[in-house]
C-alpha cells in the first residue's frame, strides 16, 4: 500500500491515501472523542483522507460502512476495550491504546502502512484481541485484567438467571429430605424450573473461561476456552468428585487464549491459512488444552480432594470451634471447587452416621459469601459499578437459599480482596455454629433449611450466619477500599480503560472528567493571537443572567476563573463546593468521595492541559457542571504529562435519565481539541465572558 509518509497528494491529481479509524475507551466519553479529533487533525495536516468511528457511551457514531472498509488503505484502532475487527479482514490494521491516538496521532498514521494484515478470524496475524502497541508488564497486566473482566461480564447473567430460578423452585416446590437435602418432586412444574436453572449454572463456568479466552485470542479461542472450562468443571473426567470450579475456569480461559496466540504465530503454507482460524486452530487448541487439563492439571485436583477428605476425617475428634472454622474456610474458598466440595461432602456424609453437627457448621458457612458480598454493595455503593450493585441484590437472594455461587462474580473480578474476606466470614460462621452445636439434617445450607425445619439450634444458626455475613461484608469493603487507595495517583496508560470495569459515561462508577486547555501558552504564541484577541471580554451577558450553556447544566454560579487549589484532591473539593452553590448538591463529602474513587480507577486528565473529573451519585439532585481555571496548573496524571489548567467537573444523579449529558460531554471533548477555543477560554476576563465562549459548544 502507499506509505503515509509519502508527500500529501490530491492537488496534482494523484489518489490520496484513505485511512479509517475506530476510537473507544471504557467510559466512552472524553478519551474516545479526543482521540478521534486528534487523529482527524493529524490526517488533515498530512493530507490523508480519514473517517473516524467513535464507540462512545451513547453508541457508535460515524459508523464505518462496507464501502468505507473496501476502499480503505489501512485502519487504526485506538481503543482500551474490545473492538470487533472481523469486518476489517484483508486490511492492514494497527491496534493501540486510546492514549496513543491522543498523544501520537501522526506516528500512528505513519505506522499503519507496516501493520499486520487482518485475518478473517477477527485477529491480525500475531495480534491479540485486546489493544496492543505498548510493551512491558503493565500492558500485559492490562490485557489480562480486561480479559478477566470480559469473562466475568458474560458470566454474570448465567449466575443470576440460574441462581434465581433454582432459588425460586426450591422455595415454592421443595421440601426437606434427610437423604436428598431440599427435594423437588420429579416431573413437577418446579422441577422443570429447577432444571432450567441448573442449566444456567452448568453453563456459567464454561462461559467465564470461553470469554476470557476470546478477549485474548479472539474467535479461534472461544471454543477451546469454553470446552476447557467445561472440562475444568467436570471432575468425573479426571477422577475427581469435584470439578475445579471458577478458579479452574480462569486457568483454562487464560491457557486457551494464549495457546491460540502462540499457534497463530506458527508459519503455515498459504493454502492452509484460510482454514486456520475456523478449523485448525480451534481443534489443536481444544485438544491440547483438554488433554493437558485431564492428564496434568486434573490429577493434582483429584489428589487434593482425596487428601483433604482424609485430613478432615482425622479432625473430627478436635475442638468443634476449630473444626467449624476450618470447614468455613474451605466452604468459602472456591465455592463449588474441590476445596469447597470436600468440606460439603464430608459434612453431608456424616449425616447418615447420626452426626449432624458437622453439616450444621457447613450449612452456616454456605450462605455467608453471597450474603456478605451483596451486603457490601449496599453499605459502600461507591466502590461498585451499577452492574455489580444489581448483581449484589441477586446475590443476597441466592444467599437466602444457600446458593454460594452467587458470590462467584465478585470473587472472579477481585480475587485478592473477595476470597480472603469470604474465608474470614465463613470461618466465623462455622466456628460459631460449632461452638453452639448447630445441627443440619439435610445436605444443604442457608436460611432456607432453617425455615423448612431441617436445622437444630435455629437461633444460634442465624447468629452464626449474621456474624459471618457482617464480617465478610466489612472485610470486603475494607480490602477493596485499601486497594483503591494504593492505586490512587498511579494510573495505567490509557486511564481508567485498563483498570477496572467502569460504567459508561458520566455514569462511570464514580468519577468525572476535567478538561484544561493549553490555553495560557496558546494565548502567548503568536499563531494564536487572533484567538486571544477575540471579543470575549465584552460579553453581552448581563450581570446575574444565566445563558443557556451546556443545556443549562453550567451556569455563572458554577464558573471560577481562578482556582485556588494546588493538587488534584483539593481541586476536586473546591469544584464540589462550586457545584454546591446551585443547591443541587445534598452531600458535598459524598460527591468528593465519588469523584476521588473515579480518579483511583484511572486519571481523568486528558492531556492538552485538560481534565474532566466526573461523578454519578445521588449526592446531587440533577445534572450539574462546573468550570474553573488554574493559572499554575494542577498535576492530574494526564496522558501527555501536562498539568490541568482548564477543569470541568460533571456530576449526575444515579437515576439520571436519558443521555443528553453524555452528548454534551462528547461535544465538549471535541471542542476542546480546538486550540482557538482553548485560547478564548483562557483569555475570557470574567465568568460572564467564560460563559459566552462556552456557548460555542453546539
Amino acid at each position: 500500500m502507499t506509505s503515509p509518509a509519502d508527500p500529501p497528494t490530491g492537488a496534482d491529481g494523484q489518489k490520496r491515501l484513505k485511512l479509517l479509524a475506530v476510537t473507544a475507551c471504557p467510559t466512552g466519553i472524553a478519551h474516545t472523542y479526543m482521540a478521534a479529533e486528534k487523529l482527524q487533525q493529524a490526517a488533515d495536516r498530512l493530507g490523508v483522507d480519514m473517517k473516524v468511528e467513535t464507540q462512545g457511551s451513547i453508541g457508535a457514531e460515524n459508523v464505518l460502512s462496507d464501502n468505507d472498509v473496501r476502499e480503505a488503505d489501512g485502519i487504526i484502532i485506538a481503543a482500551d476495550k474490545d473492538v470487533d475487527r472481523g469486518r476489517f479482514a484483508g486490511k492492514r490494521v494497527l491496534s493501540v491504546g486510546v492514549s496513543e491516538g491522543i498523544s501520537h496521532p501522526e506516528r500512528l498514521i505513519e505506522r499503519v502502512g507496516s501493520a499486520p494484515v487482518q485475518g478473517g478470524d477477527g485477529a491480525g496475524s500475531g495480534g491479540t484481541g485486546a489493544a496492543t502497541g505498548g510493551g512491558g508488564g503493565g500492558r500485559e497486566r492490562s490485557v489480562a485484567y480486561k480479559a478477566l473482566m470480559n469473562g466475568v461480564s458474560y458470566m454474570i447473567p448465567f449466575v443470576v438467571v440460574g441462581g434465581l430460578l433454582i432459588a425460586i423452585s426450591l422455595s415454592l416446590g421443595g421440601h426437606t429430605d434427610p437423604k436428598g437435602g431440599l427435594v423437588i418432586p420429579d416431573d413437577s412444574f418446579w422441577m422443570h424450573v429447577n432444571q432450567i436453572g441448573v442449566i444456567g449454572f452448568t453453563l456459567m463456568v464454561p462461559i467465564l473461561s470461553g470469554y476470557i479466552a476470546y478477549a485474548i485470542g479472539d474467535r479461534p479461542a472461544l471454543v477451546p476456552g469454553m470446552i476447557g472450562g467445561w472440562i475444568a468443571n467436570t471432575g468425573e473426567l479426571y477422577d475427581s468428585k469435584a470439578g475445579a470450579g471458577f478458579i479452574g475456569a480462569i486457568v483454562t480461559g487464560f491457557l486457551a487464549g494464549y495457546l491460540v496466540l502462540w499457534i497463530k504465530k506458527v508459519k503455515v503454507p498459504k493454502f492452509v491459512q484460510p482454514i486456520m482460524p475456523i478449523i485448525v486452530i480451534p481443534i489443536l487448541a481444544t485438544s491440547a488444552l483438554g488433554l493437558f487439563f485431564i492428564y496434568v492439571i486434573g490429577k493434582p485436583i483429584s489428589w487434593v480432594f482425596e487428601h483433604l477428605t482424609d485430613w478432615l476425617s482425622g479432625m473430627t475428634g478436635t475442638s468443634a470451634i476449630l473444626l467449624g472454622a476450618i470447614l468455613g474456610l474451605m466452604i468459602a474458598f472456591d465455592m463449588g471447587g474441590p476445596v469447597n466440595k470436600t468440606a460439603f461432602l464430608f459434612g453431608a456424609g456424616l449425616i447418615a452416621t447420626g452426626n449432624q453437627t458437622v453439616m450444621g457448621m457447613c450449612a452456616a458457612a454456605i450462605p455467608v459469601m453471597p450474603l456478605g458480598q451483596g451486603l457490601a454493595t449496599l453499605i459502600r455503593k461507591r466502590l461498585y459499578t451499577e452492574q455489580e450493585r444489581e448483581t449484589g441484590l441477586a446475590s443476597l437472594f441466592m444467599g437466602l437459599f444457600g446458593i454460594s455461587e452467587g458470590a462467584i462474580p465478585f470473587a472472579a473480578a477481585r480475587p485478592a480482596q473477595v476470597i480472603p474476606a469470604n474465608m474470614l466470614g465463613g470461618a466465623v460462621a462455622g466456628a460459631i455454629a460449632g461452638l453452639a452445636s448447630v445441627k443440619d439434617a439435610v445436605p444443604h445450607g442457608g436460611p432456607i433449611v432453617a425455615v423448612l425445619g431441617a436445622v437444630g439450634g435455629v437461633p444460634m444458626f442465624f447468629v452464626a450466619v449474621a456474624a459471618g455475613t457482617a464480617v465478610t461484608a466489612l472485610a470486603t469493603v475494607s480490602l477493596v477500599d485499601l486497594s483503591e487507595r494504593r492505586r490512587r495517583g498511579v494510573t495505567p496508560v490509557g486511564g481508567a480503560g485498563a483498570a477496572e470495569p467502569v460504567l459508561a459515561g458520566v455514569g462511570a462508577g464514580a468519577g468525572g472528567v476535567a478538561v484544561a486547555g493549553a490555553g495560557a501558552e496558546a494565548a502567548r504564541s503568536g499563531g494564536r493571537e487572533s484567538a486571544a484577541s477575540a471579543p470575549v471580554a465584552a460579553s453581552p451577558v448581563a450581570a446575574g443572567a444565566a445563558p443557556e450553556v451546556l443545556s443549562g447544566y453550567l451556569t455563572r454560579q458554577t464558573v471560577e476563573v481562578e482556582l485556588a487549589a494546588a493538587d488534584k484532591e483539593a481541586a476536586i473539593r473546591e469544584m464540589a463546593g462550586l457545584l454546591a452553590r446551585t443547591g443541587k448538591v445534598t452531600d458535598v463529602e459524598e460527591l468528593v468521595r465519588t469523584a476521588l474513587a473515579r480518579e483511583a480507577q484511572g486519571t481523568t486528565g486528558l492531556g492538552e492541559e485538560i481534565a474532566i473529573p466526573h461523578a454519578k451519585t445521588d449526592a446531587v439532585t440533577s445534572p450539574v457542571v462546573g468550570f474553573a481555571r488554574s493559572a499554575e496548573g494542577i498535576e492530574w496524571g494526564s496522558l501527555d504529562g501536562t498539568k490541568a489548567k482548564l477543569i470541568f467537573m460533571i456530576s449526575v444523579p444515579e437515576a439520571a435519565a436519558g443521555d443528553e449529558h453524555l452528548r454534551i460531554l462528547a461535544l465538549l471533548s471535541r471542542k476542546l481539541m480546538d486550540e482557538g477555543f482553548r485560547g478564548r477560554l483562557v483569555a475570557a476576563a470574567d465568568e460572564a465572558a467564560v460563559l459566552e465562549v462556552l456557548r460555542e459548544v453546539q
